[in-house]
């Protein structure tokens, strides 16, 4: 048997609450995934995950990061490209005009020319 005191036992160490900290984060960060997928999956199910870009002869994948609640959607590349697409505007890039010959085009033009890339369910 442990000859710690009943204050010993309840005192709660820095190991003990970070460990705590971190199991509750975890939980936490679980029960949000599982809480609120519809939301997400509305907003996403609209734009495509990957759009691929052709520019200055490399092939680029721009992939989706965010979308605001105002429906514009941000896509990033390596290299620091980006490049920005709302549902009925046209594709614009993030800090000039890198965007390749997706530049200008609607989804529905990225999606004729096989340029933009769905997930499926």
């Amino acid at each position: 048997m442990s000859h710690m005191s009943i204050w010993e036992r309840l005192c709660i160490t820095p190991t003990r609450m970070s460990t705590a900290m971190l199991i509750g984060a975890s939980v936490a960060l679980q029960l949000s995934a599982v809480a609120s997928p519809r939301a997400a999956e509305d907003k996403f199910a609209d734009f495509p995950f990957v759009i691929s870009c052709e520019y200055k002869g490399m092939f680029h994948a721009f992939y989706l990061s965010r979308i605001t609640p105002d429906g514009l959607a941000t896509y990033v590349a390596s290299e620091r490209l980006a490049g920005t697409i709302s549902l009925d505007g046209h594709a614009k890039a993030v800090g000039g005009s890198n965007g390749g010959n997706c530049l200008g085009k609607t989804l529905d033009q990225l999606r004729a020319s096989g340029q933009a890339h769905f997930l499926q369910p």
